[in-house]
């Protein structure tokens, strides 16, 4: 938390996306730390130390996303952390989102609905 608020890690190398989160985000009380690459995001997580992390599957590598994650796990991360994709359900059949151990998958553009739904459930706001 910062400043009462929780902290949430979004890490796109989408300006658009990530101005848009921001706005989702920090309107409903929620403060948001962001990173345009996977290794900006690892920099991030280390220096904010967020509640929850979104991360894009695909950034400056095809694979990038899922290497972040297991960069958080490595780290013993347990902050729950949501992979954001373009790809739509065929991102079921390309990641094991059980063995990256993810809450769960936002697809783009993300509901705004959907997405504060979940983290007011996640980080019982």
């Amino acid at each position: 938390m910062q400043d009462g608020k929780h902290v949430i890690l979004c890490c796109d190398d989408d300006a658009d996306v990530l101005d848009s989160m921001r706005m989702i985000l920090e309107a409903n009380g929620y403060a948001m730390v962001s990173a345009r690459s996977a290794e900006e995001g690892l920099k991030a997580y280390k220096a904010s130390r967020p509640d929850l992390v979104i991360v894009d599957l695909m950034m400056e590598e095809v694979d990038a996303g899922t290497a972040f994650v297991r960069e958080l796990k490595a780290l013993g991360s347990q902050v729950p952390v949501y992979m954001l994709s373009s790809v739509g359900d065929d991102l079921h059949a390309e990641i094991d989102s059980g063995d990256l151990g993810l809450a769960g998958i936002f697809q783009k553009p993300v509901n705004s609905e959907a997405l504060l739904k979940v983290l007011k459930t996640k980080l019982k706001k």
